[in-house]
Order: structure tokens, then sequence, then C-alpha cells
């Protein structure tokens, strides 16, 4: 399907230069946001505990704080809404190590002069698993992004695959920094969704450059600007078509999901945004400050060629025992 005619070209370069202003800005205010404010970590990756309550009515939240407080493990217990103005979560510190065989009960003792409640959820992860849980999903991370440079260094000339290399690390910056900004717990959903959000800008990126690289010996074009603005817009179409029906999804699931999924799901909004706009406009134009030349990959191609068939040529001369 094609929204854009083909043989229309589109000067998308033309905004290379604001475009990394903008994504400088993005980019290091998120390095900031990062140094500075950090990360909040759910109980996944910090440890503790997660009990989620439902009222009949709305939820008295001072009575409940007052209530808690009495309580030597729980005083210090963070209460907040969840999602609608009847639940709420209570989140301390405490573990299965230090508290009672069944925590659920006790709150809800605790909490019973407070209105009728229930108990909806209760998560319980120690400051070991914790530990070993942030541990593996940084590991998860890196190892991921080990594999995508190896294989962008075995697909594409070592310009393209820089290119690529910047543009994920812009991409995954900018989401995380995103994280921090808005307080999104970080906990195992939304590592999915990071890791997620690293193979959908990969693949953008690489479809784009895979055009321009096929541009690159078909066209008879040798500025580079020219041959990028024409392979993005040849792609434009499809680029539009999948980030659109992709953010239709997320939305819908942000906005009628539930509080259970809408981190996951803010990370994934933010990350396609991101991952959409910087395949255009840092990918491509990072292949023009590295100060690519078309005459000579050509001229490297056509010699790749030359001597692959002259390879190809011994072999069989060998093989009819000519050789």
């Amino acid at each position: 399907m094609q929204i854009f005619t083909k043989a229309k070209v589109y000067d998308f370069m033309r905004l290379r230069f604001a475009s990394v202003v903008l994504s400088s800005i993005l980019f290091f205010g998120s390095v900031f946001l990062l140094v500075t404010k950090g990360l909040n970590y759910g109980i996944d990756f910090s440890g503790g505990t997660l009990i989620q309550l439902k009222y009949d009515t709305k939820a008295p939240l001072d009575k409940i704080r007052e209530a808690l407080a009495k309580n030597e493990t729980l005083k210090n217990a963070s209460v907040t809404e969840f999602g609608s103005e009847n639940e709420v979560n209570i989140r301390f510190s405490g573990s299965s190590s230090n508290l009672g065989s069944d925590i659920g009960v006790e709150v809800k003792e605790l909490l019973k002069d407070t209105g009728n409640l229930e108990i909806r959820r209760v998560d319980i992860v120690g400051p070991k698993v914790g530990d070993e849980l942030r541990e593996k999903g940084l590991m998860a991370i890196f190892v991921s992004f080990g594999a995508v440079l190896i294989y962008i260094a075995f697909r594409f000339e070592w310009r393209f695959a820089l290119a690529a290399v910047v543009t994920e690390i812009h991409d995954v910056v900018i989401t995380i920094g995103a994280i921090s900004l808005f307080d999104i717990d970080v906990n195992l959903d939304t590592l999915a969704a990071i890791l997620t959000v690293l193979g959908y800008s990969l693949n953008d990126t690489i479809i784009i450059f895979d055009r321009i690289r096929e541009n690159i010996h078909t066209s008879k074009r040798t500025d580079i600007e020219a041959i990028i603005n024409e392979s993005i817009s040849q792609t434009l179409s499809r680029t539009i078509l999948t980030s659109s029906t992709t953010l239709m999804v997320v939305l819908v699931l942000y906005f009628f999901g539930g509080d259970m999924i809408n981190g996951f799901s803010f990370v994934l909004l933010v990350g396609i945004i991101i991952g959409t706009i910087s395949s255009i406009y840092i990918g491509s134009p990072f292949l023009i400050w590295l100060n690519f030349k078309v005459t000579e990959y050509r001229a490297k191609e056509a010699e790749r060629q030359k001597q692959k068939k002259e390879r190809e040529k011994e072999r069989a001369m060998f093989e009819k025992g000519v050789v």
C-alpha cells in the first residue's frame, strides 16, 4: 500500500541540522536526568512489598497512613492511588524475611476501620532477589546491544554500522530519560519495553539503510544527500503505515490497559516515536557527517565483486582439473 508516490522525492536532509540540535537537547537532557535524578526502581529491582487494595468508595488515604503508622514495619510505607480513587497501592521496603507469614491479612486487620476493603494483590521481593533481577536486567540490555553490534558489523559497511549504533544509543538513552522524567517504575515490564524499542529502532533503521545501499548501486546520482532523500521518500509509506498502526495499538494499551501495563505502554509509545524520527533524521544524516563518498563505495564494491568472480572462476577451474 502506497500513501506517497515513489516518484516524488522529499528533501528530508534540509532539516538535518535542526533535527540534530533537538536530538542533542533531548539526549543530553536525558543523560542529565539520569545522573541527577536517577531511576525509580520498582520492587522487582529494589526489593520490598507491594499491596494493592480496593475500597467500595473513595479510599481515605490520610486514614490509611494513620493506621499504618501504628505498625513499626509499615509506618514509613508509601500510600498512593492506583488507577482510580478507590484503589490504593501500599509499598514499603519490608520483605518476607522480616514480615509475618501473611502480610495481606495483617494489613487488612490494621485498616479495618478505614472502610470496606479488598486485598487485590500482594507482591513480595527480597532485596537479594531484587539485586539479582536488576543485574540480570542490565545484562540483558548489554547482551542484546552487543548482539546488535555484531549483526550490524557483518551486515553493513563501517559507516552504515556506526550510524546505526549511534541511532540505537540515541533512542535508548532518550527513552530511559523519559522514564526518569515521568517517574515510571523500572521493573521487568519496563525492561521488556526497552528491549522492544531497541529491536524496533534497529528494524526501522536497517530498512532505510538497505534502500540507501540499493540506490547507491542502481542510481546514477553521486550525491549521498540526494540518494538519502530518494531512499527515505521511497520507504516513507512503509514507515508511516508501520509506525501509525503500531502506535494505535500502543495508545489503546496506554489509555485503556490500566495501570498494570501503563509503564510498559508508555515506554513503547516514547520509543516508537523517537525510533521512527531518528531513523530518518539521525541515522541517515550521520552518513553525510561521516563523509560517505558514493564513488568510493561503488569502486570498492566493484573491486569486491571482481575478486569474488575471480575466486569463483579459480574454483571452477580447480574442480575441472585445469589448475
